[in-house]
């Protein structure tokens, strides 16, 4: 099985102070969550992007979390649920902390060790992404982290398997590799171990 597919958004961000907490017992935390669209071409190393950061290593970045996707299907929902709690609908990509914004691919499409083949770089799918109190605070939503867990709107974490360039708007395939493990299994597995911890 051989699916095209688009990146439709390329981010990068640095690390910020972000406000979390409701604003009576408001603390701030280093984060590199907010995530701004650059136009490429943009170099990807093995600790993923240039000029992208992280600021927990425990949770982010390293060989195996270097690069993080996520579909633009599920936009939608995320601006509904802001809309419905009186929040702006306003989600440009990288709003979600990804790096990659696609197109016509989903968690449901996704397996552990599948390959993203770009026109200058592979990127190797690895694990899903676990929603924290970080991803609440930038949707303005107590809830958001649970919706995520609910949906199975996690998008997914990328290794870089050979080096070289994204730009946004190219097209890239998926080539699949031995499908054992799906990202939403995986997903699922890792929300009921952080319930029981």
């Amino acid at each position: 099985m051989i699916k095209p597919t688009q990146l439709l958004s390329l981010q990068i961000g640095i690390a910020k102070s972000l406000p979390v907490g409701d604003p009576v017992g408001e603390s701030r935390v280093l984060s590199a969550i907010g995530k701004t669209a650059v136009a490429g071409p943009v170099k990807v190393q093995r600790l993923g992007l240039d000029g992208d950061e992280q600021a927990d290593l425990s949770v982010h970045g390293g060989l195996a979390k270097a690069v993080y996707a996520y579909p633009s299907e599920h936009y939608a929902y995320w601006q509904q649920q802001r809309q419905a709690s009186g929040l702006s609908p306003d989600l440009p990509f990288g709003s979600m902390g990804e790096n990659l914004t696609l197109a016509g691919l989903l968690e449901t499409d996704l397996f552990v060790g599948d390959e993203w083949h770009f026109s200058d770089c592979v990127l190797r799918v690895t694990q899903p992404r676990q929603p924290c109190f970080k991803f609440n605070a930038v949707m303005g939503d107590k809830l958001a982290a649970k919706k995520m867990a609910q949906t199975g709107f996690c998008g997914v974490y990328l290794s870089v398997a050979t080096p070289g360039r994204l730009r946004a708007g190219e097209s890239f395939r998926l080539i699949p590799g031995s499908r054992q493990t799906s990202i939403l299994s995986l997903f699922k597995v890792s929300m009921l171990k952080t319930r029981h911890d």
